[in-house]
């Protein structure tokens, strides 16, 4: 089994800013996966097993795409949870489609991050990254587009209870291209010290009968970094220091 973040993927990480996004949703799903059913489905009875709580719920997934003078374009398909878990779980072979989804990389206003570690009961516990998660069919519009600003605004709310409201300034988007997945993170910078930010979002943790993260980590710097930080969270810190 591969490393869940795909560190061992043989291609060079690159990171860009993105002017804008463009995505449509097409039908079609991911027949490169339908000979593999009867493995999927056994593979997320295993995974079910040990943790219960899981949901095979429907996902979107990026198929062809392009990025070209800052846009980043392309069409999604839906699959489900346990197609995508296989495939991550048996080492991102490139099978037509990549995970592409937005993180709201909230950073307070002394220039501190924050990032949820999600809990037990996730297909990512203990874990952390910036609040956000792959796509899913909640994020097309009534015109046949993929959303990804609202999506991250909406997993922001459900997270931790901070709201576009509380958003004093966002920056757009960020792209890491890290061979199987393009991570978009959404800079939104608010008012509050990160610490601060902390605070709010652990009462909001505390106040939830389930809530999804189990903590929040504050980053002011390299010596705050761990390795259960996401690879692509932490190469988007180190950019945004180079960039002050």
């Amino acid at each position: 089994m591969t490393s869940p973040w795909g560190d061992d993927w043989p291609v060079d990480r690159r990171i860009a800013p993105v002017h804008a996004l463009d995505f449509a949703f097409e039908p079609g799903g991911w027949p490169q996966m339908d000979a593999r059913r009867a493995e999927i489905e056994a593979h997320f009875a295993r995974r079910a097993a040990d943790n219960p709580h899981l949901w095979n719920g429907p996902v979107l997934l990026l198929g062809a795409h392009a990025f070209r003078d800052g846009v980043l374009s392309g069409a999604f398909r839906q699959s489900d949870f346990a197609t995508f878990t296989y495939w991550r779980d048996t080492g991102w072979r490139d099978e037509g489609l990549v995970n592409a989804f937005a993180l709201a990389a909230i950073e307070g206003s002394d220039g501190g991050f924050v990032l949820g570690v999600m809990g037990p009961h996730t297909a990512s516990g203990g874990r952390a990254y910036f609040p956000g998660g792959t796509p899913d069919p909640s994020d097309i519009t009534a015109d046949g587009r993929v959303d990804l600003h609202a999506s991250m605004l909406r997993e922001l709310a459900e997270e931790t209870g901070l709201s576009p409201a509380d958003i004093a300034r966002d920056d757009g988007f960020t792209a890491l291209f890290d061979g199987p997945r393009i991570a978009l993170m959404g800079r939104l910078v608010f008012d509050a010290p990160a610490d601060v930010l902390a605070a709010r979002i652990r009462a909001f943790l505390a106040a939830e009968a389930r809530p999804e993260l189990s903590d929040v980590a504050v980053v002011h710097a390299e010596a705050d970094l761990t390795p259960a930080m996401a690879p692509f969270a932490v190469d988007y810190m180190r950019w945004r220091w180079a960039e002050r």
